[in-house]
């Protein structure tokens, strides 16, 4: 099968109906973490796209989001066809999003091979990811498998959750060799504690799960029939919705009342037909402002800015300008590992520390009269 030919039946489906509560008050409900931009000088969304455009052809390309969120997806990605970016009604969990977007690509192609990514991840190295990527769909369109990206671990993390890795599986006889190792899955484990991730790392036979999964349609229509019949049923509907253009319609009726359950769960964890490649790219989720040190030089004092920085004594600190017009000078005295995040509404000032608590932070604001509107 030649290329053209190739990346007419794959297909990508971008999930992007997160919150990314922990990068306020940068993201808020309308503009998550995927719909924001701290780095590059694009969105995540924008570069998620961007990384999979030469794989596949932008019709091709589906962004999963909700009602909230839709007129901005749309915004930022204007030659991405209209159609092509599907609200939920509600949230339900990764498992419906996936049943969702196999509905969508089914009633294009049944033949059809798809990868299902997230819309917030740092991808510095995107020609590295491609050639996982290109080799994953070519796992997954010759065989009834489904294929999972692992990301080789650099720290004992806690955070994420682990694949434990199998043996290699071998090409099959007259078939073109892959460039990534394609691995058999032995199981999934959630995220562990410091101890037990340690062992992991220190193991060699495990890597993080990133999210990340490839499969064809028929694939993924047999693992949720045998696994999970009612999302099975329920994707053939929207199969037929979509092919009568009354999928809007039917979601707004069926999905409040899906079982809210993770493709991990529901799926991936019963599975015996998983296989997992291995994502030797550089890779981050970018889960709080501390990690956005990672990416950004810091100065002979540890402090890492995007923003007009004067400072005195001050030391290991992030600095955030968010505002596009009216800039000011950011001056700090004395100031250590702190986070300081400055939009046109709102100030952020918190111990690095404590950056997960920024989560909790959003819930009160969302409970003040005063102050909700900043949520």
């Amino acid at each position: 099968m030649n290329t053209k030919v190739l990346k007419q039946n794959r297909f990508v489906i971008i999930m992007a109906g997160g919150r990314g509560e922990r990068f306020w008050p940068v993201s808020r409900k309308k503009t998550p973490k995927q719909l924001i931009t701290l780095l590059e000088g694009r969105s995540f969304l924008q570069q998620a796209v961007d990384r999979v455009l030469p794989l596949v052809p932008f019709k091709n390309i589906y962004i999963i989001t909700n009602a909230e969120q839709s007129k901005e997806v749309r915004r930022q990605l204007p030659k991405l066809p209209k159609e092509n970016v599907v609200a939920e009604p509600v949230g339900r969990d990764t498992c419906a999003a996936v049943a969702l977007g196999a509905a969508i690509v089914g009633a294009r192609s049944v033949d059809a091979v798809m990868a299902v990514l997230p819309a917030d991840h740092v991808i510095p190295a995107p020609k590295a990811f491609q050639r996982v990527l290109t080799d994953a769909f070519e796992v997954a369109q010759r065989t009834r498998v489904i294929v999972t990206i692992g990301i080789p671990p650099t720290e004992p993390a806690t955070g994420y959750g682990y694949i434990h890795v199998g043996e290699s599986i071998p090409v099959s006889l007259g078939a073109k060799e892959y460039k990534t190792k394609i691995s058999r899955v032995q199981r999934f484990v959630e995220k562990p504690n410091q101890e037990k991730a340690q062992e992991y790392i220190d193991s060699g036979e495990y890597c993080w799960n990133a999210g990340m999964f490839i499969w064809s349609y028929q694939t993924i229509m047999e693992g949720l029939e045998l696994h999970c019949s009612e999302l099975a049923e329920a994707s053939k509907r929207w199969l037929v919705a979509s092919t009568k253009s009354r999928l809007d319609r039917v979601l707004a009726k069926e999905y409040p009342a899906i079982k809210k359950i993770s493709i991990d769960f529901a799926l991936l964890e019963k599975a015996k037909n998983v296989v997992v490649a291995a994502g030797d790219f550089a890779w981050d989720d970018l889960g709080a402002w501390t990690a956005l040190a990672r990416h950004l030089k810091p100065d002979g004092a540890g402090n890492c800015a995007v923003a007009d920085l004067v400072q005195v004594d001050s030391a290991r600190n992030i600095v955030f300008d968010a505002r596009t017009k009216n800039r000011t000078t950011i001056a700090l005295v004395g100031i250590t590992d702190s986070i300081i995040v400055q939009t046109d509404d709102s100030t952020l000032v918190a111990h690095k520390s404590q950056a997960q608590k920024i989560k909790d932070l959003v819930h009160q604001l969302g409970e003040s009269k005063t102050h909700k509107k900043l949520v």
